[in-house]
């Protein structure tokens, strides 16, 4: 979906959220609902929370988090609770970065997952990584679980969703905005297996952008 606003593209995301919501909640007592972090999804994620939804219906976990203390404005919780946590009655399940031994806590995560999260909202970087999948990570191969640590990356370690646990989502809202992602959009929609998020499977995912792929 290619739009002419950054405006349009958040408000675009937020419907195309709600929507995925909304019918799993018609179909199912629950739903599931995977964020990432990231400065551009804020108002998304407000808008989102404006909309009129059974949000005491909806469990809301995390794609990716840095390991750093609560409250750390580095930590994507942070802006999440900010701009839509505080704001609707859903149950948060924070992936737990400050556990002692982060590799055991993952595999908890992992357990307390459903077997498929029914929406995930992932965010596009100028290096072609989503999530927490970076570039030349071992954890681009993690197969065997749905929740992994990976090294060091732009100043910490991070907690992630693995590529099984992001093929098997009912559905994918990317939101990607401005000039400087042109290069990775087109990689991402081409599939490009060369960066992490063009190996992400593409056949329940939606792109919302501001950007002109013609």
């Amino acid at each position: 979906m290619e739009l002419r606003t950054s405006t349009e593209a958040m408000i675009a995301a937020a419907e195309e959220l709600a929507g995925a919501i909304r019918r799993r909640l018609d179909l199912d007592r629950r739903c599931s609902l995977a964020l990432s972090g990231g400065s551009s999804p804020g108002p998304v994620f407000e808008r989102l929370a404006a909309v009129d939804l059974d949000w005491d219906r909806v469990d809301v976990f995390q794609v990716d988090e840095r390991l750093a203390p609560d409250g750390d404005p580095a930590r994507n919780l942070t802006g999440q609770r900010s701009s839509f946590l505080d704001l609707v009655p859903a149950r948060a399940v924070p992936l737990p970065v400050t556990a002692p031994a982060p590799v055991a806590a993952a595999a908890s995560y992992a357990a307390a997952l459903p077997d498929a999260l029914d929406v995930v909202h992932l965010g596009l970087g100028d290096d072609g990584h989503t999530a927490s999948l970076v570039p030349d990570d071992a954890v681009l191969d993690v197969v065997a679980s749905t929740v992994a640590v990976t090294d060091e990356y732009r100043g910490h370690r991070r907690m992630t969703l693995t590529y099984p646990a992001l093929h098997r989502a009912g559905r994918i809202v990317w939101f990607a905005t401005g000039e400087s992602k042109r290069p990775m959009l087109r990689r991402l929609l081409a599939d490009d297996p060369t960066i992490p998020a063009g190996r992400v499977a593409s056949d329940r995912a939606v792109l919302v952008t501001d950007v002109s792929l013609d």
